[in-house]
């Protein structure tokens, strides 16, 4: 048996929420492998909208659902998931698992987090705040806290002598805060997951792997946003690609199998950085508009553009992509004309790879493709689907080499075309 997973290409917000809900039906267990509550999983199911945080976006369905290694919980904020889903009657204990070395977001690392970011005024990142950059930094610093702390006799004094750490930082920063409040709701965040079984989760899937139960590992942001290959520093702070699989849930490469990649049939980013095909402009607001662009952990109104097949083609390399899912393409409805950035020209020549130099000058190059000028949501099939649409999902899985094997056309679970998986 091996493990599938899916993750996004782009700079995050591809629909993973949507796609893991759609696919989990197929699985028994669903392992979310890196990122924290920075992460916004979208589902839109009998008329009601929910946004994961940390939880599996499996979660819906009956499956073990893994909060693995290599993701970070901030225990308030996962309480907040916990309760939302069981005000609507789940009953998680029985099918939410959490590792004992994924580590724990305290209330310092927010403060730090935004702290941080204050001072670096019109050179910030664009960090969502939640205090996941400094929570990997004591992670590869070695003075984390992990969930398996939490059950430790030390855990107090461990946690005290990290809180004294953050306050010792935060004296070279000129910002303002009280913890008091948070503080207590963290601690009762922390006897709220006690109520879940903590796992070595690494001995955990791959026993699952030898009873060849079915597995697929959620990722969370997107590739672009890695923090080897991303646009650097304008990236997350772990690895958004598909080794973070392995090192976020404690597989064997050989243990991966099929590998999912999703993207937009365009291209949004939140916060700052690079944005070769980005359209500020009528037509990208038009984009925002329509596809409700906006973020599902920040509300931040995201930076829309063109689908850029440089970008695409960088992911699929570093992925391993076996197969495409694209998603939103019925926001491209109403346009006339669809665009596709297939080179860059960079000091007068033109180039057809992701450069290092993120803050070099890139003018995209593009070709035109005719709209599709009908709604798609109502298509059931990929024989509905516009001709002009064919030719531009022909085009893509052409450049790339990779098929499309689902397309979505609406944010419902049902507005779901499957060709092939």
């Amino acid at each position: 048996m091996k493990v599938d997973v899916v993750l996004g290409l782009q700079w995050g917000d591809e629909g993973k929420g949507k796609v893991v809900d759609v696919l989990t039906p197929k699985y028994e267990v669903i392992a979310r492998f890196q990122g924290g509550p920075n992460a916004g999983h979208s589902l839109e199911f009998n008329d009601s909208k929910f946004v994961l945080h940390t939880i599996p976006s499996g979660i819906f369905h009956d499956t073990i659902n893994l909060i693995g290694n290599g993701v970070v919980i901030d225990p308030v904020i996962l309480s907040e998931e916990i309760k939302q889903l069981e005000d609507q009657g789940a009953d998680l204990t029985k099918k939410l698992i959490v590792s004992k070395r994924a580590h724990l977001i305290l209330p310092t690392h927010r403060i730090l987090d935004a702290a941080s970011e204050a001072s670096k005024g019109k050179t910030k990142i664009g960090s969502t705040l939640k205090g996941i950059g400094p929570t990997y930094m004591d992670k590869t610093g070695r003075n984390g806290l992990r969930v398996g702390d939490t059950i430790s006799p030390a855990f107090m004094q461990k946690y005290q002598a990290l809180k004294q750490k953050h306050t010792d930082m935060l004296k070279h920063y000129d910002y303002q805060y009280d913890i008091t409040e948070y503080e207590q709701k963290w601690f009762e965040g922390i006897e709220n997951l006690k109520r879940f079984k903590f796992i070595e989760s690494e001995h955990e899937i791959n026993m699952y792997l030898k009873e060849g139960k079915t597995i697929l590992a959620e990722g969370a942001q997107g590739s672009l946003l890695d923090i080897e290959f991303g646009s650097y520093p304008f990236v997350t702070s772990s690895n958004t690609i598909c080794a973070g699989a392995c090192t976020g849930l404690g597989l064997a490469p050989s243990r991966i199998g099929n590998v999912y990649g999703i993207f937009k049939a365009y291209c949004t980013r939140v916060g700052s950085g690079p944005f070769p095909t980005e359209l500020d402009d009528e037509v990208g607001e038009e984009i925002r508009r329509i596809g409700r662009e906006f973020g599902a952990t920040t509300g931040r109104p995201r930076r829309t553009g063109w689908l850029d097949l440089v970008a695409l083609k960088y992911a699929v390399m570093l992925n391993g992509v076996t197969g495409f899912i694209m998603t939103k393409a019925d926001i491209l409805d109403s346009f006339d004309t669809i665009k596709v950035a297939v080179g860059y020209k960079v000091n007068g020549e033109v180039i057809d790879y992701l450069p290092y130099d993120i803050e070099a000058k890139i003018e995209p190059v593009y070709k035109e493709f005719k709209g599709w000028k009908t709604d798609i949501s109502k298509c059931k099939t990929y024989e509905e689907l516009p001709a002009e649409l064919k030719d531009y999902i022909k085009y893509i899985e052409t450049e790339t080499g990779v098929p499309i094997q689902v397309v979505s056309v609406g944010p419902d679970r049902e507005a779901t075309i499957v060709r092939s998986l």
